[in-house]
């Protein structure tokens, strides 16, 4: 933890259980490769991974340790997609760009899972599918054009009725669902430890504990400026996320952090335990404040849901999930809740990732709005197909300028106004 963090995020379940890290020690001194990563979650570990295996020079710097950040915080659920239906995508970007982000989003699930397999991750890889329930008629008829969007691309989703619905729930209250059989779950501090042990192995340098303070242009290239280190490169990526800082102001202001908490279990009987998504489905509902709970391989009931920016607040919204748990599955009335924590989503007023060249020979890739296993991964090998040469109009992806948010400052009590706005929508269901 490091010193300005909020403590009651800190601790996560994940953290508790997670393999050990591998050693990333800080960058001293000077040193050079072709290109720099900045950022040690799934992005940016996956963009080093991706570089390191087409036999490109690339560190990795990360302020803290391989994911520290949200990727080692969220919930592990591998939802395959951009929050925009296929249709939408291709209406705004064009049946070929739009197409190919389509198919770029579609397939990043199964790039999870074929890294997970291919370089032997041990992060309690499961892929039962992705549950959608529907909490109302408007959530129902949402989840039934996507699954049609989708299906009518080849790809295996299917609506549920509500008795279908309920019965891989293991609880009742929703209308009906979409299943995803894309779709899955992880350890997500394990995936990303395992992505940078897999991303060493390749050849690229992780250092840890290695914050950037600069970013300068320096004759064809640049040079990145740590405490303790200096590195010159030809092209840098930024995979910072949801923790952005002031190194490229305009990219910070694209960009609203919203923490996002989880409460969990301890792993529960299996008196306790039968009946609860009895398929090991992990699921996250149509509400705009979406719940979203799983099990992991021990018999720990993990959900998660929208937080707040101060430590009372948060506090409120962890007992609010402790709640809605007991409501949907009455029987975790009798468990004993032994973790919660929480961490930082970047969300985009578009709600599409954004791929910012920032500078010549610099871009980010960041805003994953809660879809960060695998869109991340996938952006990540975008980013790295990007380093390697290959031309921004031939990569499924578009290259943008950073577009920052009008009002930013003011982000904070904007944020709180649209999460009330929303909590009373879904509550009258419009």
């Amino acid at each position: 933890m490091i010193a300005n963090e909020d403590p009651v995020i800190a601790e996560s379940l994940w953290t508790a259980t997670a393999n050990p890290t591998p050693p990333c020690p800080p960058l001293e001194g000077a040193a050079e490769a072709e290109v720099a990563v900045v950022g040690g979650g799934f992005a940016g570990l996956s963009a080093a991974l991706h570089l390191a295996e087409a036999g490109i020079s690339v560190r990795l710097l990360e302020a803290e340790t391989p994911g520290w950040g949200a990727s080692g915080r969220n919930g592990g659920q591998v939802n395959p997609g951009l929050k925009e239906d296929p249709d939408s995508v291709e209406a705004r970007f064009g049946p070929d760009l739009g197409g190919r982000m389509v198919a770029l989003a579609g397939d990043a699930s199964d790039l999870v899972f074929d890294l997970i397999a291919r370089h032997g991750i041990d992060c309690a890889a499961s892929r039962p599918g992705w549950l959608q329930p529907a909490h109302d008629a408007a959530g129902l008829a949402a989840v039934r054009r996507r699954v049609e969007q989708w299906t009518r691309r080849g790809a295996a989703l299917s609506l549920l009725d509500a008795p279908a619905t309920a019965e891989l729930l293991g609880a009742e209250g929703y209308v009906g669902a979409m299943l995803d059989k894309r779709g899955g779950s992880l350890h997500p501090l394990n995936y990303a430890l395992g992505l940078a042990t897999a991303a060493q192995r390749a050849g690229a340098v992780l250092h840890g504990h290695s914050r950037v303070v600069s970013l300068a242009r320096e004759g064809a290239g640049h040079v990145l400026q740590t405490a303790r280190g200096r590195l010159k490169v030809r092209r840098v990526i930024l995979c910072t996320n949801g923790y952005t800082d002031d190194l490229v102001p305009a990219l910070r202001r694209t960009l609203v952090p919203v923490r996002s908490v989880q409460v969990a279990t301890a792993p529960l009987s299996d008196n306790l335990r039968r009946g609860i998504l009895p398929q090991g489905h992990a699921a996250s509902d149509s509400r705009r404040l979406l719940l979203y709970f799983r099990l992991d391989p021990q018999g720990r009931f993990v959900m998660g849901g929208r937080g707040d920016y101060g430590t009372a607040g948060t506090l409120r919204q962890m007992e609010l999930l402790r709640r809605v748990s007991c409501k949907l599955y009455p029987q975790l009335g009798e468990a004993e809740w032994a973790h919660h924590w929480g961490g930082f989503v970047a969300m985009t007023a578009d709600h599409y990732p954004h791929m910012d060249e920032v500078a010549p020979g610099v871009m980010a890739g960041v805003g994953f709005n809660g879809r960060g296993v695998a869109m991340a991964t996938a952006l990540g090998k975008v980013l790295a197909d990007w380093a390697a040469g290959v031309p921004a109009a031939a990569l499924p992806f578009p290259v943008t300028r950073p577009r920052p948010i009008p009002f930013h400052a003011l982000r904070k009590p904007a944020v709180r106004a649209t999460v009330a706005w929303y909590r009373l929508r879904d509550r009258l269901g419009v």
